[in-house]
């Protein structure tokens, strides 16, 4: 084990905080155990030599490589598919009647390894069946790190994986890879536009969304961080729009406009 000195601590979660809106300051433990043997793989024997590297590798991208080995939670196809359940029977119905357009739009913000947004567009497609042709449907999915976005972009998983996955959505939008592995289908990967993009920035879209999961992303944040972005997520959303946070997660301690729906759901009114 390489042990982090206070200096060494300091240093990283202040960078990490003011460039990223991530607090580690209480994370010492998860910092020795995520990056001990990853940087002494690296050939480094403290942390203030492979920070100093972090900070300056602009070929590698290490730096976000390093924010994505700190903050990235195990995730999976429907993870906590009440929201799915709702994005479905609720979200869907109430876009396609209100909606006069069809410009579907749908963010998917902290999307890690793509699991997330593809699950919405394979509910999307369903739900729209022979329609979808008329629809613009495509899921905007976004991550700081390029790690993440480069495996989401490939679209390759493993059986195991797949496992929360229908049979029959399986054979509808994988296609057999290597031996135990799925790639996309073309189709669904033309479902999802990925986009690199730090929460902290300036929301600049176009137009407004209907629909924003940011699940888990938010519990890296200290509060006036995650009022800031919470209240970028409100004036990013339609009025009736819909927020899904982590099931972990609440708002009940935040200052923003929200309507609460259910627990993790809130709708703007």
């Amino acid at each position: 084990m390489i042990y982090i000195n206070d200096d060494e601590f300091n240093a990283i979660t202040s960078y990490i905080k003011t460039n990223y809106g991530v607090n580690l300051t209480q994370k010492r433990p998860l910092i020795e155990g995520r990056l001990s043997n990853y940087i002494a793989g690296l050939g480094f024997t403290n942390y203030k030599d492979y920070f100093e590297y972090a900070k300056n590798d602009r070929v590698n991208d290490e730096m976000t490589m390093l924010i994505n080995k700190l903050t990235t939670n195990h995730t999976y196809f429907f993870r906590e598919n009440e929201h799915f359940e709702f994005y479905s029977n609720i979200v869907l119905p109430w876009i396609e009647k209100t909606l006069k357009s069809k410009d579907l739009r749908v963010w998917s913000a902290g999307c890690s390894s793509g699991q997330e947004p593809y699950t919405l567009a394979m509910i999307t497609l369903e739900y729209l069946g022979a329609n979808a042709a008329s629809w613009d449907h495509t899921i905007l999915a976004s991550d700081i790190s390029n790690k993440v976005l480069n495996i989401a972009k490939s679209g390759i998983y493993t059986r195991e994986e797949l496992g929360e996955v229908p049979h029959s959505w399986i054979k509808k939008y994988f296609k057999a890879y290597e031996e135990d592995k799925f790639a996309v289908s073309e189709g669904l990967r033309k479902s999802v536009a990925y986009r690199n993009f730090n929460l902290l920035n300036e929301f600049s879209f176009k137009k407004q969304f209907q629909c924003i999961f940011c699940r888990n992303v938010m519990i890296y944040f200290d509060m006036p961080t995650k009022n800031a972005i919470i209240n970028k997520f409100y004036d990013a959303l339609e009025p009736g729009g819909y927020f899904m946070i982590g099931h972990s997660e609440s708002l009940s301690s935040c200052d923003h406009k929200f309507k609460y729906i259910k627990p993790s759901i809130y709708q703007k009114v």
